[in-house]
């Protein structure tokens, strides 16, 4: 017999106090922690508790008495379902306030290392359609919110396109308009979807891997022309193919801002593309970024920062941080398409840049030759491996270390190795102020930390960009 599922408590006038991680609120009930989506620190209302640890709860609000002089009326009207932008609902200044909390805080309890004074966090300027980059699912399995089940709304076309519902894998939530990327992203996507509907096209299911349209990415140039979309499909036979060339066709045809057109066939059971051909179609394979004259070439698999105006920014403290005057050797490790190493190579005597994507490396190499930079040396591999005392030898002791890794901070063999060089400063640029924290108590051992900057990157999201420089003891 199954056990009788316990009714969960409804939580009445709670006050939030306070923001948490992912981009949560949290209360205190008793000695309850209460964590809360899409409320902001003095909202008061009703909690429905939907998921109860011994010293923790997840509520949803269900009713509002309060509204706190800090909430802010929501501008998308997806907001509280796609995940995204959760701080929509907070004040701009007060998300920035939080953000630089978050950086103090992880650099201070996880690192427990001796810090500087923290300078205040680089808000971004432009706070909507701020992204070069986004990426939308096709789905055969449209997300019904709460409100359309209990109204039973049937709708006539159950495919979707849009961003995937978090918490359920192979459903998607339809998107008519996001604010994260300049208009055209929903005049495309939109597009695309209403001649699918209209011409029968078949969207994919994740659970039966059947299903011809999977993926679009869209990809758009901050300054000057510039536009890459990048269709992803899965097909299995001839009159497949025929009808994904006549959706490339009308893309073509519909949208001449296109500059970059490009598709992929996909028949495996998951959307990453890294390891499978990207075709043209129509234009370049690739789109030019610029940043102070220089210029990047990004391609479908290149990494770029995806909000370009305030990726100047953030190298810009980077380049300050590393205190370059023409004579350095600089390693760049995990350096991407290159863009932080040309970026500082007019101040350094060499800069060598080291990367796991191959792609991106060529492209790092294109980008020196495009830009006229002679000084620059790109490798292609695990970061692990490469870095080691053998390439040292061979290539020089770094004068300063410019160091981007992802979220989960740097492999421990590249800390050793980091730390056997001892270079006179690192520049470390995290996504990830927890991770950065647990590498900066590792490199604590000979290092100081001397400047700490964190940048906004996202606004609207729990998400900070955080710039430390360290310097040898």
């Amino acid at each position: 017999m199954a056990r009788k599922k316990k009714e969960l408590p409804l939580l009445e006038q709670v006050t939030i106090t306070d923001v948490a991680a992912e981009g949560k609120a949290l209360a205190r009930v008793d000695d309850m922690v209460v964590f809360v989506p899409y409320v902001v620190p003095g909202d008061v209302v009703d909690l429905q508790v939907k998921r109860k640890k011994h010293n923790y709860a997840e509520a949803v609000a269900v009713k509002f008495h309060e509204c706190s002089p800090l909430r802010r009326e929501p501008f998308c009207k997806h907001f509280g379902i796609c995940g995204g932008c959760k701080w929509q609902c907070l004040e701009y200044e007060e998300q920035l306030r939080y953000k630089q909390k978050q950086v103090t805080d992880n650099l201070t309890r996880i690192g427990k290392i001796e810090l500087p004074e923290i300078s205040p966090i680089l808000g971004s300027e432009q706070t909507r359609e701020y992204r070069n980059k986004l990426e939308f699912t096709f789905s055969n399995k449209r997300w019904l919110t709460q409100e359309e089940v209990e109204r039973d709304v049937r709708y006539d076309q159950m495919n979707a396109v849009g961003f995937h519902i978090p918490g359920a894998f192979d459903k998607v939530l339809a998107i008519d308009e996001c604010h994260l990327m300049d208009d055209i992203c929903n005049r495309i996507r939109n597009g695309v979807r209403d001649y699918a509907y209209e011409h029968g096209y078949t969207f994919f299911d994740l659970r039966s891997q059947e299903g011809m349209l999977r993926n679009m990415m869209i990809r758009v140039v901050d300054e000057g022309p510039g536009l890459m979309v990048v269709m992803q499909f899965k097909i299995v036979d001839p009159a497949e193919e025929a009808l994904m060339k006549q959706l490339l066709q009308y893309m073509a045809d519909t949208w001449p801002e296109i500059t970059s057109l490009m598709y992929v066939i996909n028949n495996k059971c998951n959307d990453t593309i890294g390891d499978l051909p990207v075709y043209t179609f129509k234009g370049e394979d690739h789109i030019i970024e610029q940043m102070e004259g220089l210029k990047f070439k990004v391609g479908p698999k290149s990494f770029y920062q995806t909000n370009s105006r305030q990726a100047y920014n953030l190298y810009k403290v980077a380049r300050e941080f590393a205190g370059l005057t023409g004579n350095e050797l600089v390693y760049d490790l995990y350096t991407g398409t290159g863009t932080i190493a040309n970026f500082v190579s007019r101040q350094a005597r060499q800069v060598i840049g080291i990367e796991y994507v191959p792609e991106a490396i060529e492209d790092a190499k294109v980008n020196s030759a495009i830009n006229g930079i002679d000084n620059t040396l790109f490798f292609a591999g695990d970061m692990k491996d490469i870095l080691n005392q053998g390439f040292i030898n061979r290539y020089g002791r770094p004068d300063v270390i410019i160091t981007d890794p992802p979220r989960a901070g740097m492999h421990g063999d590249v800390i050793d190795t980091i730390l056997l060089a001892e270079p006179k400063r690192i520049v470390y640029v995290s996504c990830n102020p927890a991770t950065q924290a647990r590498d900066l108590s590792l490199l604590d051992v000979k290092y100081r930390v001397a400047r700490v900057q964190p940048v906004d990157m996202f606004p609207h999201t729990h998400h900070v960009e955080n710039v430390v420089l360290l310097e040898l003891k």
